[in-house]
């Protein structure tokens, strides 16, 4: 559309069997003017691609470069010191086998090259999710009588935790002016938007600490608007995708299989939000002037991260940009509509 503030664009991560080229192919064919690699898409050896080498695929592909996706390394870092085996799907089972505080080390090294990658690509947003810094008992969000007790207080513990273990990732993304975007998520280290705010306030403001709004992860009684409300000067980066919630059915369950669970993932146009309402208000708290100030541009990407629990996944991401090429990209007023009443 012309004159619109945005442009159509697609994460990477869900699309992770493509290798970069089929994935910008992909993404082109599919109607999106830019993409969000996941950094799994950047990796080759040992290392990375070159960023010659990346800048050079986007050019071929004539596509925008609208960050890259590092969520699961972030997570990993965050979440090695309990244990989990959740984190071995995203690390080499090499590494897998090594102690918690390996494992943490060999993620902040990973990040910390990620980061340069970045910074020689002129990327400056990272979406991101911190992991479970503060214990798997507060990442519950349930109200137990027993983060405190004899000898012991998880909120405190979390909150030195927090600012320890970041420390020197949240240094080197400063130095390099580099935002690192928090998906607020159930299950990380910020799962609503006054926890995030904890977050900023416990690391003494820190500019680099930013958000990657996502409206499908506020679905537990905090409503996308209040939360990207709440957070807004800080929304950096910005993903587009719609869920439902299921009458009846309980959001918190031992149930692995998505058909089965109460939120699911929806393509855009049939879920339970506005996507509408959810740019306009992205708009208004600043992300689209925000995003194009930081890296030169004229518009802002509008990242589809398509996810359903029935439908082919490359189709629901096209049928994502498509709507987002069709519905979302949206020109700001020049002034209120009230400006020519009376003339």
């Amino acid at each position: 559309m012309a004159n619109s503030c945005y442009h159509p664009s697609i994460e990477g991560a869900q699309h992770g069997a493509k290798s970069l080229a089929q994935f910008l192919d992909y993404a082109k064919r599919s109607g999106a003017s830019g993409a969000q690699p996941s950094n799994y898409m950047l990796q080759q050896g040992d290392g990375f691609k070159s960023a010659a080498e990346i800048r050079d695929t986007f050019e071929k592909a004539g596509m925008s470069l609208d960050g890259i996706s590092g969520h699961c390394p972030f997570w990993v870092h965050t979440t090695a010191w309990t244990g989990s085996p959740t984190i071995r799907p995203f690390i080499p089972e090499a590494v897998a086998k090594q102690s918690p505080a390996e494992i943490e080390a060999w993620a902040e090294n990973y990040v910390l090259k990620l980061l340069d990658l970045l910074a020689e690509l002129n990327v400056k947003v990272l979406p991101m999710f911190w992991g479970i810094a503060f214990g798997w008992e507060l990442a519950t969000g349930y109200p137990w009588g027993f983060w405190a007790g004899p000898g012991y207080d998880l909120l405190a513990e979390g909150k030195e935790r927090f600012v320890k273990k970041t420390a020197k990732i949240r240094e080197h993304a400063r130095k390099l002016g580099i935002k690192l975007c928090h998906e607020i998520h159930p299950g990380t280290a910020a799962s609503t938007a006054d926890d995030f705010l904890m977050l900023v306030d416990i690391c003494g403001g820190d500019d680099t600490l930013g958000v990657n709004a996502d409206p499908s992860h506020c679905w537990e009684g905090e409503s996308w608007e209040s939360r990207f409300l709440k957070v807004g000067p800080r929304i950096w980066a910005a993903h587009v995708k719609n869920y439902v919630v299921r009458p009846g059915f309980p959001l918190r369950a031992m149930e692995p299989q998505w058909p089965k669970r109460a939120m699911q993932f929806t393509d855009l146009p049939s879920g339970d939000l506005n996507m509408n309402r959810y740019v306009e208000l992205l708009l208004m708290v600043g992300y689209a002037s925000r995003y194009c100030q930081l890296h030169g541009t004229k518009t802002a990407p509008l990242v589809v991260e398509a996810e359903s629990a029935h439908r082919d996944l490359d189709a629901t991401s096209a049928n994502g940009i498509g709507f987002v090429r069709d519905h979302l990209l949206i020109a700001p007023a020049a002034g209120s509509f009230e400006d020519g009443m009376g003339a």
